[in-house]
Formats: structure tokens, sequence, C-alpha cells
């Protein structure tokens, strides 16, 4: 399961919704989920998030016309509603790629606070609100690949004491185009989920 997440965080990236993203410390407020940094160490950074909304869509496999597909439907989504009167931005950050109990994949796309989203009628993509919680994050630098990916997502889960393969849910997040001259990325781990693991 590492090898297909390392995978995933590496092709989701070049396929990002825009040419220009940006690192969380310069994101505007509107267009990147807000935190507090509580601890920071070599190995990862301790973060509070504000509560979240996301759009949110199952990726059915690894396969690169799966994960087209999935962008696809967040982006006809975003385009459908905005031409129903409604403004939802498509160009807001980070991308997430979500793991859930070792198999289970969804891409997400961040919704600036404040957006007024219709009732939902497409059953391929949902609203996700996320209360404010705790996320432990590994920032790494350099372009995206299946090795410095494997590295880091490795690094963070052995600073917390975790093993990836009994890690109920873990995300590869990135702010760039693949093709961009530098680099943000990062693996998300988020404490409910941690003890949510301790707790079974």
């Amino acid at each position: 399961m590492e090898k297909l997440v390392v995978l995933l965080v590496s092709l989701f990236l070049m396929f990002f919704k825009g040419q220009n993203g940006m690192a969380p410390d310069s994101c505007p407020s509107q267009q990147c989920p807000q935190y507090k940094l509580i601890n920071k160490n070599q190995d990862f950074e301790e973060r509070l998030y504000d509560a979240t909304k996301w759009i949110t869509t199952k990726i059915e496999s690894s396969a690169y016309a799966d994960l087209m597909a999935a962008h696809s439907r967040l982006k006809d989504y975003c385009e459908r509603q905005n031409n129903a009167g409604y403004t939802i931005a498509d160009d807001t950050w980070p991308v997430v790629i979500t793991v859930t109990e070792g198999h289970d994949l969804s891409m997400s796309w961040f919704v600036a606070p404040g957006t007024a989203i219709p009732e939902n009628t497409d059953h391929s993509v949902t609203l996700q609100s996320k209360p404010a919680t705790t996320v432990y994050v590994r920032p790494f630098t350099g372009t995206p690949g299946i090795q410095p990916a494997q590295e880091n997502a490795n690094a963070l889960l052995e600073a917390l004491d975790k093993n990836c393969a009994n890690l109920p849910t873990y995300s590869g997040v990135g702010y760039e185009s693949y093709y961009a001259v530098t680099h943000h990325n990062e693996v998300w781990i988020y404490d409910y989920d941690i003890n949510y693991k301790k707790a079974k």
C-alpha cells in the first residue's frame, strides 16, 4: 500500500488545478486552510487547523486514467455550480489525495470559507466538513517523485511511532503544478485518525 500512496502523491502533482500553487505560509487567507503552528521539530510540524470544507470524489484505482477522471469530476462540478450562479473557486489549495483503511482512495479540493454551495445532486462529488483538528505534517521540497515521497511518508510515520500498513487514513498533499520551478509537498496524518487506531 505504501507504494500506491507514493505513486499517487507523485502522479496527482502532475495535473493540479492551476499553474501557480502556494506553500501554506504564503497562501491568501481565503485560498488555503488556515492553521496555527503548535509544535515544530526536525521531523514534522503539529498544526491546529480551523474547521474546513472540501469537495471530494472517489478515485476508482491508482491508474492514471482514474486519477484524471477524479480531477475532471471536481473541475466539472465547480464549473456547473458557477454556471448556475454559485461561486465555487477551483483555484484553492491544496489538492489532497487520501487513502482510507489502506484501500479507499479519494481526491479533495479545499472550499474557501464563506462559499455558498447548493444542495448537491451530483452523487459522485460530496461535500465534506472537517472540524478544527490537529494535523501532523511533514513538509518536503523537490520535484515530486516516488523516492522522495516514500522517504518522507515513512519518516513522518516513524516519527509518530506508526506503521503505514496499520494507519487507517493518511494523505499526500501538494501546492504546485508538477512543472513548477520549486515545490512544496506535504504528508498529512490527522490526530483523530491516530486516536481512532489506538481505540480499536
